[in-house]
């Protein structure tokens, strides 16, 4: 599981970037987040690693 934080670094994007989409659509690019009893988020590593993955696929494609 990632924090927020850690998720953000890994996307290349601001944590609040994350938050606000949360808070929107209940979800970020998809993925949800498990709500923990401290109020902290925890994100799970395989979704965000799927993500990465299609993200780098898609950039590849459009390289070739």
């Amino acid at each position: 599981m990632l924090t927020t934080d850690q998720l953000a670094e890994k996307l290349h994007v601001k944590p609040n970037t994350i938050r606000s989409a949360l808070c929107r659509t209940g979800s970020y690019m998809g993925i949800r987040p498990v709500k923990l009893p401290n109020r902290f988020l925890a994100w799970p590593d395989d979704a965000v690693e799927r993500l990465v993955a299609q993200s780098q696929n898609a950039t590849e494609s459009q390289q070739a």
